[in-house]
Order: structure tokens, then sequence, then C-alpha cells
């Protein structure tokens, strides 16, 4: 292919709303142009690029023995009500009607469809079954960012396990994560897998595969000592034990005028540390009122609050909801007495007395509060956030945050989709049996990114030969000079002869611009022909990542090019 007929639109300088490395260069590239928020066209570079992410991604499916479909991007509602993800999917869902006022989705996800198609099966002989595509996805995100990395439509792999049994669903849940690290190392991501919530998926067991980038949305906990790591929606730590002194008999009253906040109430006289406090958070799970109490310096993990309490929607109360529920302002509250609404408290309080806590009457608090005896039948749970410098729970040293960026999500999903689909098949003994289910996902458009983000340095980008749009580029410094124009079109046709993804720079530009653009593009291998080295019979042949430089005999570059690209892939 020659650059002069390709629509390749490389800008000097990147989008000012571009904030990620992968989305500005990605754009000045010309990789990527953006339509509207969080939609973006890809360009005929950017399609290669994603094709090539994809051929990874679907080789590795193959190989663990997964069939490919391809299912409609548009859903009847009623299969979403049916396995209750209707309501629990909210505004990210894109809903419409069509013309006979019918209710249809843009799938977000497709386990409610493919196990509708596994319906279909009847008998245990006809399992292990794993199916996959590569398929548009829609999410209505409120917040698209970073280019690629948080998009409102996208591709991805999605795939799906349905076996007879638990010992099943283990082998090919580990099918999968095999599959998942071969992937990643073939597109060059240093991926790292992490216990992670399930979050509504549903499910018992879910990790996700992350790559370290100051671009990531996602906070990983990792211990350097044990090589524990959590999604920060997971993660638990160590708390030291605290020794309370004496409590007294029963809490009492003591008046905090103006008082709101833990630090005001560390700092007022007669107060307490944050450390033995209880801090009080009115939350509304479903919309259903509900406490939810941990130490006064710990923070509340909103994730953990909504699986524990199977909520599909979490928020703060509002103070006027707080109030008509609790007689109080929010820095006034508290769960001692309180019998009519949940409450939910972190396990870091078990066996604490001597605490302070709102006394729901404004400007007054409770001291001398033993957690167990004056709380009555709270909720036991792991509600907090996990900090750095906090202590791994298995090995005692300090625990640090990673920001990531997710690549990949594994779940054991159980029969919650099966069973609302009806799946059913007899098993030896002529038992009915409802299969169980996995559920898999890459983001092809995002893997690409996250490669983009890791792969790049301050001329441009850096691609691995697997993924890159072209393997090698031969760049004619000067196409009117008739020796540099066949040399190019020589080493143009050896190189295609020999299994090489070439492009051909035979513009007619000034030398310093097509290097540029050779570099911003990523190319792995650029062989340049100028009439300097032409003139002693060689070329340049460059390597992208390393930035090295060698001259070479014009009637070896080709083989010699080859031979890298292939030690390469």
């Amino acid at each position: 292919m020659h650059w002069s007929d390709s629509f390749i639109p490389t800008l000097r300088d990147a989008p000012g709303d571009a904030e990620a490395a992968s989305h500005q260069l990605l754009v000045r590239a010309g990789f990527i142009r953006q339509l509207h928020s969080g939609h973006y066209s890809l360009l005929p570079l950017g399609l290669r690029v994603h094709n090539k992410v994809a051929d990874v991604v679907r080789s590795e499916m193959n190989a663990i023995g997964a069939q490919e479909f391809l299912l409609p991007a548009m859903h009847p509602a009623d299969l979403w009500r049916r396995s209750g993800r209707w309501r629990l999917m909210g505004s990210e869902m894109f809903r419409l009607r069509d013309r006979n006022d019918a209710e249809v989705v843009l799938g977000m996800t497709h386990e409610e469809v493919f196990a509708a198609l596994a319906a279909e099966m009847s008998s245990y002989r006809e399992l292990p079954q794993i199916w996959y595509q590569i398929q548009t996805k829609f999410r209505d995100e409120p917040r698209p960012r970073s280019g690629l990395l948080r998009v409102r439509e996208f591709m991805m792999k999605d795939s799906y396990s349905f076996d007879l049994d638990e010992a099943g669903l283990d082998a090919s849940f580990e099918a999968h994560r095999q599959a998942y690290v071969r992937i990643f190392e073939r597109l060059h991501l240093e991926a790292v897998a992490v216990q992670a919530s399930s979050g509504a998926m549903g499910g018992d067991a879910s990790v996700e595969f992350m790559v370290a980038s100051p671009a990531g949305e996602d906070d990983v906990a990792r211990c350097t000592g044990c090589g524990y790591r959590a999604n920060i929606e997971r993660a638990t730590a160590a708390v030291p034990t605290i020794t309370d002194p004496p409590s007294a008999k029963a809490p009492e009253r003591f008046a905090t005028p103006g008082v709101r906040t833990i630090e005001a109430l560390a700092r007022f006289d007669g107060g307490a540390p944050p450390e033995r406090q209880i801090k009080t958070m009115v939350m509304m799970l479903d919309e259903q009122l509900t406490l939810a109490i941990l130490r006064g310096d710990h923070q509340l993990s909103l994730a953990k609050l909504a699986g524990h309490g199977k909520a599909t929607a979490v928020r703060p109360a509002t103070a006027q909801e707080a109030a008509a529920q609790l007689g109080a302002s929010p820095g006034s509250l508290g769960a001692v007495g309180v019998t009519d609404v949940p409450v939910y408290a972190d396990v870091a309080l078990a066996g604490r007395r001597c605490m302070t806590t709102g006394a729901n009457e404004d400007d007054w608090h409770l001291r001398y509060v033993d957690v167990e005896r004056d709380i009555v039948d709270p909720r036991w749970a792991d509600l907090r956030e996990v900090a750095a410098g906090d202590i791994c729970a298995d090995c005692g040293e300090p625990l640090d945050m990673l920001r990531c960026i997710e690549v990949g999500h594994i779940f054991k999903l159980g029969r919650r989709y099966s069973e609302a689909m009806g799946v059913s098949v007899l098993d030896a003994t002529g038992a009915a049996r409802i299969p169980i289910m996995g559920s898999y996902g890459i983001g092809i458009g995002r893997a690409m990114a996250a490669v983009a983000e890791t792969h790049h340095d301050e001329r441009g980008l850096c691609w691995p030969v697997a993924i890159a749009p072209f393997e090698a580029v031969v760049t004619v410094l000067e196409p009117s000079d008739a020796a540099q124009s066949a040399a190019g079109a020589r080493l143009r046709r050896e190189l295609a002869d020999l299994r090489i993804d070439v492009l051909s720079d035979d513009r007619p530009l000034r030398p310093g611009v097509k290097l540029a653009d050779a570099e911003l593009v990523g190319i792995p291998y650029r062989l340049t022909i100028g009439a300097r080295s032409l003139a002693h019979g060689n070329v340049e042949l460059t390597e992208r990542a390393t930035r090295q430089t060698r001259m070479i005999a014009l009637e070896h570059a080709a083989a010699e090019t080859a031979r890298a690209v292939q030690a390469a892939r």
C-alpha cells in the first residue's frame, strides 16, 4: 500500500480535551476521530490495529474450543426483565421503542441472549459449551473520557460457558484465565489478575485483568510482600487491634453545639479521636433508607455496601430523608437504639466499646457506647475502603495503591441466567439439571488503547509487531529521484513476497515530515532510502521501539527486515 493513496490524517497537535496519552496519540496519528461524546470512528489505520487485536483474541478463544456466534445488538426488553436486569442496569442502558411501540434495548452484554439460545439444549451430553462473539455493545456512560478507554459504543469479545456442575465451571473458568494470560502476552500488555467485585453481573467469583497506567480508572490494592492484589471495590486489609478503656454501664448524652463532622468532634472538649468515633452514613439502598456504620477514620466503600445489601442502586440519603426517619441532621446521627432501619456495621467495630457517636438529636452526641451492647442486631460486613499503608491481612506487610486500566474480566455467574431463561438438560440418571454459567469479556478497543497507553514515547506510538497497522514502512526520501523510487518499489515487492505487511511512503514531502509521521504512527520497522546511503548500495533499517538504526545492503534489506519481524511476532 502507498501512503500517498491512503487516508492517514496526522496532526501536529492533540485535541484540547484529550488527557490520556493514548487518546492524544490515536487522534494525532490518524487512527480515530470522535463523532460525538463517547462515539469514535475507526479510520483505516485504527481499524487495521483493531482487527489485529480481535484476531489475537479470536485465535486464543478458538484454541480453548470456543465457538463463534454473532448475535443481534438490539434485544427485546422482555429478556432483560426475565433476568431481573431491566431495572438493575438503570440509566446506563439505551432503551427505545420501535414503530409497534415494543420496548427494546441496545445490548450492554449478552448473557440473556446466549442463555435463551442454550435453552435449545436438552442433554448433559451436549455440555460443556463455550460460545463467544466479537460484537458492538452500548452503554450510556455518564462521563465518557480518555478516547477509547471509556466510551458508549464499543466492540467486545464476550464469551459464555455452560457446564453441568461446579467442577465443569471451574475448568471453563481456568481455561479462560489461561487464554487471557496468553492474549495479553501476545498484545505485550503486562496484565495482572486481581480479585474483583461481580457488580451487576452477579455470581460468586470474579477476576479482573489490570494494566498499570495513570490513565486508568481503577485502583488496585497491592501487597509487595505476598503478591495479594484486589480491586479497591473488593480489597480487604487487617485492622490493628485497639484496646478500649472500660466503658460505662450505658451511653451518656452530652451536648455538642455546632459539631457536625468527625474532625470537629475530635477537636471538641470531651469529644474523641476519629478511631474512637462511630461514623454513621445514612444511605439509600434501592430507595430503602439504611444505616452504614464504621470507624470514624475509615471510608465507606459503596461497592461493598451494595454487594452486602444486594442493592441495584446506592446513594447517600438527603438531609431531609435522614431527618424524617431519624429526627436529626447529618453530623448528629447514630445507630444506637435504632430498630426500624437496617444497620450494616463494619467488622472493624466488632468488640469496640467506649465509643462516641451521634445521638439522633441535633447538637447532641453519645459517649461510652458499647457497639455490641447498644446497637440492635447490626448486619456485620466488611464495609471499609482500604487505603495505602493499610496492613495486608495475609502477610502483615503494608499495601500500596496502583492506578490501572481494566482490560479483561471473568465471572462465575452461577445459575441466575440459565434458570431465568429456562435452560435445563437431563443428566445421566434422567433428572433435570440447570447448567451453570460463566461470563468472560475483553473490550477490543480498550485493549488497543491500553497498548497505545503503555507503548509510546515522546515521538509517538510504538506498536508491537503483532498488532501494528503495518509491520514495516519503506520511506523514500526523494520520490522524484528515479534510483530512490526504483529501490523503494523493489523493497516493497520483496517484503510483500515475504508476507510482510508493508506501507510505502512515496509522498512528495520534506524528509523530516515523513520521518516524523512514521514515528508518530508507530510502525515497528522503517527502511529509509536516501541518496547518500543508496549511493553505497545501502538502506537504513530503524527499529521504532529502540530507535536503533543500521545500514544494510539493499539486496539483503527485505530478508533482514522479514527476519526481525518474524522474530517479534
